[in-house]
């Protein structure tokens, strides 16, 4: 299930670009928010579905939750994508 967890919040684009954004360095909910056009509500709720996959961490500091990006996960799904491609060298030998 983890794997579908991580599949399905990857699916959608604006979480896509919440982990780009991520990939810079930690940011407060209300900085993500400023990068879009779409509510503090959409975009708590769409927090809240990478946070379930593992994707982000986030920490509160006095009144502020900061998020900041969990690669290991991702690098769990490059592992498997890569086993699931399969080598070259193995497909020509068949």
């Amino acid at each position: 299930m983890p794997l579908q967890n991580t599949l399905k919040a990857l699916a959608d684009p604006v979480r896509r670009e919440i982990l780009n954004l991520l990939k810079k360095g930690r940011m407060a909910a209300g900085e993500i928010t400023d990068h879009f056009s779409i509510t503090g509500a959409a975009i708590s709720r769409h927090l809240s579905v990478l946070k379930d996959a593992d994707l982000i961490r986030d920490q509160r500091e006095g009144k502020f939750i900061y998020y900041e990006i969990n690669t290991s996960v991702l690098e769990d799904v490059m592992l498997w994508i890569t086993e699931l491609k399969g080598d070259k060298n193995d497909a020509e030998k068949e």
